[in-house]
This record gives structure tokens, C-alpha cells and sequence, in this order.
């Protein structure tokens, strides 16, 4: 079964293979909805609004969690991983659609689902195989031309992750230079263990430009696949064991 939302301000498609994979779907959407709720910082009834208003606000466990990935995806990014804005306040929309991605896909395999897919804007968890008994088979888009594929991923599990300004315009700055829009790369995805991984690698992976694609190199685990704005791709030296045109 497969059904697809707007949740968090995106579309998300939820896919379940197997006996009452309506109820896993549901319970996906469901917490898709919670997370929504709580950590928006576009809702003034959300935790992250109470925190903007009051810097001594007590966070949530979640939210503690949170925040801890935040600052651990600073340090290991030199600075290029930052929920902080620059008028001070804190945006953990970069972290949190990865983490809220992970969350879905730890509870349908707790509610013993082998088989799914969990697609928030492009960010992918991965269990097991297809309605057909086949790979998943993720398909990297053209950030020029989006009807196109240019690179397919096929995965029993893991996470995949793009960042870009394709679809959402430059929502990524560089946090060093942050008035410097990012002109030189056009998207890079970021293949891991775990979409939580691959999502805030490619966060920071993307705010550093042309090098991204280096930083990704050195993260064991993980490979990538980059576009820059002149159309010429690179990729990491382990990726092409991993897709095909």
C-alpha cells in the first residue's frame, strides 16, 4: 500500500508491503503530523517557537536529541551545519525532516514491517524489498530538467538524501558567509546507512559548494553523487557500485 500526504510542508509518500500495511501507513502519517506539531519553528504553539521566545526554555527529550545532532553535525562540518539563522534564531527544520524520516521507519519495523519506503521531500528511508520482490530502485533528477533521471540507486535498505535549490529555492546558505548564495553546485545526493545520516551530510555537504562532494568522501559509509551549476557531475569513489544510468 502506498499513499502520499502533505505533511511539514512537503509531499510524503508512504509505502508498506505486506498484511495490514494500511495500519503501518497510518501510524506513519500520524507521527509525521506530531513532529509537525511540535517542532515547527512556523507555529507559534510549537516547542521550537517556546524556545525562540525563552532561551532557558527546558527542552523536550526529543527536542534534546534534536538539538544534540545539530551541534554534533556542526562540529564534524567545521561550522557549515548550523540551525542557528543569522538574526539568532532556531531553525532545526535541517535535522529534524531527517530525523522524523528514521523515527517513521524504526516504528514500522517495530511493528514488524520488513518491507517500506518513507519519501519526505526527497528524503528517503529504505526496508527491504519492493510490492514486486525487487531492490528499491531511487532515481537521482536532473536539478535542470526534474522529469529526468540521471542516476538509479537500487538499495535493500538505508537511507538516501538531496540537497539543492531545485525544488525550494536557495533555502541553504553557507553559514560563513551566509549573504554569498550558492552558485556553484546545483544538488547532491548523499547514500548511508540510515536517511538520518545521509540527510544532514547533505545539508552540510551542500552548504560548503564545490567541496562537498571531498567532505563526503571522508565519512566511512557514505557516498554521493554531485551536480554543479555548469552541469558536469562528480561523485565520491565508491558510488558507482552503487547506481547506473
Amino acid at each position: 500500500m502506498k499513499e502520499t500526504r502533505l505533511s511539514m510542508g512537503m509531499p510524503v509518500s508512504v509505502e508498506v508491503v505486506g498484511d495490514e500495511a494500511a495500519r503501518g501507513v497510518e501510524a506513519a502519517f500520524a507521527y509525521f503530523t506530531e513532529i509537525d506539531r511540535r517542532f515547527s519553528p512556523y507555529r507559534a504553539d510549537s516547542e521550537v517557537a517556546a524556545l525562540n521566545r525563552d532561551p532557558h526554555h527546558r527542552p523536550s527529550a526529543e527536542l534534546a536529541e534534536i538539538l544534540a545532532l545539530a551541534e554534533r553535525t556542526r562540529a564534524e562540518s567545521g561550522g557549515f551545519f548550523d540551525i542557528r539563522r543569522p538574526d539568532g534564531r532556531i531553525d532545526p527544520s535541517g535535522i529534524v525532516k531527517g530525523w522524523v524520516i528514521q523515527k517513521v521507519a524504526e516504528t514500522l519495523t517495530a511493528y514488524g514491517y520488513e518491507d517500506f519506503c518513507v519519501d519526505a521531500g526527497g528524503d528517503i528511508a529504505l526496508s527491504g524489498k519492493n510490492a514486486r520482490g525487487e531492490s528499491w530502485r531511487i532515481g537521482i533528477r536532473n536539478p535542470f530538467r526534474r522529469e529526468e533521471v540521471v542516476r538509479v540507486v537500487a538499495s535493500h535498505g538505508g537511507g538516501i538524501a538531496t540537497s539543492g535549490s531545485a525544488a525550494r529555492g536557495d533555502h541553504i546558505y553557507n553559514p560563513h558567509k551566509p549573504e554569498a548564495p550558492i552558485r556553484d553546485v546545483a544538488s547532491i545526493t548523499v547514500v548511508a546507512e540510515d536517511v538520518l545520516t545521509a540527510d544532514r551530510y547533505a545539508t552540510a555537504a551542500f552548504a560548503m559548494g564545490a567541496d562537498g562532494i571531498l567532505f563526503i568522501e571522508t565519512i566511512p559509509g557514505c557516498e554521493a553523487y554531485q551536480i554543479g551549476q555548469d552541469g558536469v557531475a562528480v561523485m565520491t569513489s565508491g558510488f558507482s557500485a552503487l547506481a547506473r544510468a
